[in-house]
């Protein structure tokens, strides 16, 4: 059975495939497009994943998309009506964005990819995320909890996966908080109030937390009523996300808390009040969370969690879970937030069509890959020198000896990572022990701001060694989705990775899962006698992370990366510095509910 999950309209569009249960390819759009966030329908995407399964959309038995649009439609109608005539704006806005494309999923898929309507079919929004993180998971029964914006109407839900007594396996959400009281807009309308850009800049405001003092946590509490079972009202007097297209927050924010923080203007590290504000809001952001999970574990019984939404790409919460929550196992799907509701979609609809066989997500390379011949005959278009390495010891061998060396490297080796994070496919890499290299790496390759930390990869046998995380170490930092403590015994020798409170967003890399970027990793401990790189994303400030050669190259030409790994292809900049590097653009059961919904 062949399915095929999309997610758009929104953010974050993408496309996956799954054969018989089994996710083959899975990608999003902004990296054909170069379009950060790109949230058009995902055609290039869906046009991959095909290819990479030698398949026509005329192969497909299904295209789940990953809500359900005159649900979503009702919500945004009886929202702008209960706050007319302030709404009057939005509504406008959301009527012309209705009437034009969102209203018209179906047809718009039919035209992009040739299939009939019968073959078209929708799936709750939070039931797709819910999907994404069980279905993936190692678990025969789990406790699940969604938490994001909001979807149609819920904003968090709670439910239960398991195995079914004949056979196959059963996934039900049973309690849903529901718009305007949420989380997720909760913690976007502080990110616009520091100056961040909505949707993309809360990791942001977790990143600059650590600088801060929780002094205004009491006032973010009084922002919301708990009902005591992890649901919460918010009190929308502090709000305008639900009346005004162009403001999440309203006057009475800035009255607490002072002015906003105009976007751009100066480093906000630099700002006392900034720092506790957002440390503030993060603390309360892990409350609501545990709150939500015990609730979730209460109700189903379980000591397994599986997490999804955009509120599970929180990693300094998810370590508060892994921590407190009182789970035995904690399950977090990698592309966490509206990408990953592509696969949860295409999952649902497999085991709801079928009974496939269980799959378990245990890497996340499911993009697209290029071969050698592709990548040297980029670099001689973009007369690049370049030495081939016979085989991967002398890869890692030279790539480990030019991280030894303070250089750092551009990583494009193998298939794209799923989801936000750069987990040794496509990354940049650096010597992890300088402090300086973090400014280094923000001021000179990423283009961004200063306070920004980054993410140490480690391999299995000196995780333990460098980071307080646990053991068994908890599957959450294979993916690089929880921070943990830096050991005080390693602070030294992880200058670049401890953030400023001595926390990392550390990676696990196992020899089995990662072989290559384990054995890179291995040879520069051999050489350093710390078995630990400093790993970001492959791409800079405003731009999607790089997916083709081409692109790692025009990184690497507007950057200052010192070195070029593609595939076996290695590229040094010359001593003399004068590769040219141009800097690119910066780019009812259907009325809302206080508290859960049964």
């Amino acid at each position: 059975m062949r399915i095929l999950g999309l997610s758009f309209d929104y953010h974050d569009a993408a496309a996956a495939l799954v054969v018989d249960g089994v996710p083959v390819a899975a990608a999003q759009e902004e990296r054909f497009t170069r379009v950060k966030h790109d949230r058009r329908l995902p055609e290039s995407a869906a046009r991959w994943c095909l290819a990479r399964a030698n398949l026509d959309a005329g192969d497909l038995d299904a295209i789940v998309f990953y809500e359900k649009p005159f649900r979503k439609l009702t919500r945004i109608l009886a929202g702008s009506i209960a706050t007319f005539p302030r709404s009057a704006a939005m509504f406008r806005r959301a009527a012309g964005a209705w009437l034009d494309e969102r209203l018209w999923v179906g047809p718009r898929i039919e035209r992009a990819l040739g299939v009939p309507p019968s073959k078209i079919l929708f799936c709750e929004h939070h039931l797709s995320h819910a999907a994404s993180a069980f279905f993936a998971s190692p678990f025969d029964e789990a406790a699940v909890l969604v938490v994001d914006g909001v979807g149609e109407w819920a904003t968090a839900s709670l439910g239960r996966g398991r195995r079914a007594e004949g056979g196959g396996w059963e996934l039900s959400l049973d309690a849903e908080q529901r718009y305007p009281h949420s989380l997720g807009l909760l913690y976007s309308a502080f990110t616009a109030y520091l100056g961040f850009e909505v949707n993309e800049g809360e990791y942001k405001v977790m990143g600059l937390a650590p600088y801060g003092r929780p002094r205004f946590a009491d006032r973010v509490r009084a922002m919301l009523a708990p009902f005591g079972d992890g649901s919460f009202r918010l009190d929308l007097d502090w709000f305008a996300f639900h009346r005004d297209p162009a403001r999440a927050f309203a006057a009475r924010f800035e009255r607490e808390f002072g002015p906003a923080r105009a976007p751009g203007a100066g480093d906000p590290a630099e700002d006392a009040r900034f720092c506790d504000v957002a440390a503030s809001v993060q603390l309360v952001c892990e409350e609501l969370v545990l709150a939500m999970a015990r609730q979730a574990a209460r109700r189903a019984g379980s000591k397994n969690l599986c997490l999804a939404g955009g509120v599970a790409l929180n990693a300094t919460a998810n370590a508060r879970l892994l921590r407190e929550g009182g789970f035995e196992r904690i399950w977090i799907q990698p592309a966490a937030g509206d990408a990953g509701g592509a696969l949860g979609a295409a999952l649902y609809a497999a085991h709801a069509l079928g009974r496939p066989p269980r799959w378990e997500m245990t890497r996340a390379d499911l993009g697209p890959e290029h071969s050698t011949a592709e990548a040297a005959d980029a670099l001689r278009r973009a007369g690049l020198a370049f030495e081939e390495m016979r085989g991967e010891d002398e890869l890692c061998s030279r790539a480990a000896g030019l991280l030894a060396e303070g250089k750092t490297l551009g990583w494009h080796q193998g298939r794209s990572e799923w989801g936000p994070r750069a987990l040794g496919q496509r990354s940049i890499l650096a010597d992890p022990r300088p402090a300086e290299m973090k400014r280094t790496l923000n001021e000179k390759i990423k283009f961004r701001e200063l306070f920004r930390p980054f993410a140490p990869s480690a391999v299995e046998e000196s995780f333990g060694e460098l980071f307080d995380a646990g053991s068994p170490v908890p599957d959450a930092y294979r993916f690089m989705l929880a921070v943990a403590p830096v050991r005080e015994a390693a602070r030294a020798r992880l200058g670049a990775a401890a953030h400023v409170d001595g926390s990392a967003r550390a990676q696990l890399v196992e020899r089995g899962r990662l072989p290559l970027y384990h054995r890179l990793i291995s040879r520069f401990g051999d050489l350093t006698g710390t078995a630990a790189v400093l790993n970001t994303s492959f791409n800079l400030k405003g731009e999607p992370i790089v997916e083709t050669p081409e692109d790692a190259i025009a990184t690497f030409a507007a950057s200052g990366l010192d070195a070029l790994a593609l595939g076996p292809l290695l590229v040094a900049r010359r001593p003399s510095g004068k590769t040219e590097a141009r800097r690119r653009p910066w780019a009812a059961s259907e009325t809302p509910s206080d508290g859960w919904a049964w």
